[in-house]
């Protein structure tokens, strides 16, 4: 048995154990660099999108103050707040809205993140229902952390937001500052991290879900599509997406995960299904809730369909088995801690 399907079976403790649902992130909405974002071409478009998502069941949207190149910094909130505002108060009152706030150097004390918190409130013209710390700074900067902290803390206890989350933080870290936090009277309501079938260590990840659990905390995959090398079929290798970055990505991880797309395929096919859903149902069994980026109302309907199905134990064990035959995985995001 490998240690994934030993934290499975952790997981689940019995085979009823209820999944997780599904989110969606909005990182590409104004990334020009990645994504490749045009306001002309791609607005009409991502409104749709949204509603689509809302639509099919993803009530989860998250997004954050940095997402947006250049100029277009804030995009994403701007055009979540619009969307958002054109919803019924009733539709409006069944989504959480997340966003993460960047620790960026000049954001330090209890007061670093006040204008930060209410310009992105700003933008979201006032629907948000969790504030996240984007990544924590204990590598770099340990002095900073503290000092945001109890300031998102404070806006919790206030009853300025909701819900209280963190991103790109490991075991260690999320059970010091989870502490922490108790000692103050907030509870942590999610971590994100990255995961999915090509997501780098996976020790640190298993470990990780299992802190998370212990402490009643939701972890949100993020990229759990691998940038959408994941929903590539064998064979359709020559396309290629339109940005550098994404081609060079898939130049580099399209060959070595080639066994293991084509498990895949063969999994989607026998459930009539995607391999994107393939894709996000192993988050799921892995005890996370997924939030692939969204781009178009076909994205939404297909990542929501995951929801209609799930890997079996067997489907799981083929899935990790062709997952270690992959020569290359996804880079490790830099402000990951541990």
């Amino acid at each position: 048995m490998t240690q994934l399907d030993e934290m499975k079976a952790i997981m689940a403790g019995s085979s009823v154990a209820p999944l997780n649902g599904i989110g969606f992130g909005t990182w590409a909405w104004g990334n020009k660099a990645v994504w490749g974002y045009d306001p002309e071409r791609d607005d009409g478009r991502l409104r749709d999108t949204f509603r689509q998502a809302l639509s099919s069941g993803l009530n989860l949207v998250d997004t954050a103050d940095s997402y947006g190149t250049g100029r277009l910094t804030g995009r994403s909130e701007e055009l979540l707040g619009e969307f958002i505002a054109e919803l019924p108060a009733l539709r409006r009152s069944q989504l959480t809205v997340a966003t993460k706030l960047a620790p960026f150097p000049w954001r330090w004390g209890r007061r670093g993140f006040d204008a930060a918190f209410e310009a992105s409130r700003k933008r979201l013209k006032g629907q948000l229902q969790r504030v996240q710390l984007h990544w924590s700074t204990a590598r770099y900067a340990p002095w900073q952390e503290a000092g945001l902290l109890d300031g998102l803390a404070e806006l919790v206890l206030c009853g300025r937001v909701s819900e209280l989350g963190l991103s790109n933080l490991g075991p260690q870290r999320l059970a010091l500052i989870h502490n922490r936090l108790l000692e103050r009277g907030v509870s942590l309501r999610s971590v994100q991290v990255q995961c999915s079938l090509l997501a780098p260590g996976d020790d640190q990840l298993l470990e990780l879900i299992a802190v998370s659990r212990d402490r009643d905390v939701e972890v949100l995959a993020y990229s759990p599509l691998a940038f959408g090398v994941l929903g590539c079929p064998p064979g359709a290798e020559q396309t290629l997406p339109a940005t550098w970055l994404r081609r060079r990505l898939f130049r580099r991880l399209l060959p070595a995960s080639f066994e293991l797309r084509r498990v895949m395929h063969a999994i989607a096919i026998e459930h009539g299904a995607t391999m994107v859903q393939v894709a996000l149902n192993w988050c799921r069994a892995m005890g996370t809730t997924p939030i692939p980026g969204l781009r178009t109302p076909n994205q939404a309907r297909d990542v929501a369909g995951a929801l209609q199905w799930s890997l079996s134990t067997q489907e799981c064990q083929r899935l990790d088995a062709a997952r270690c035959s992959c020569s290359e995985r996804m880079p490790a995001n830099p402000f990951q801690s541990r």
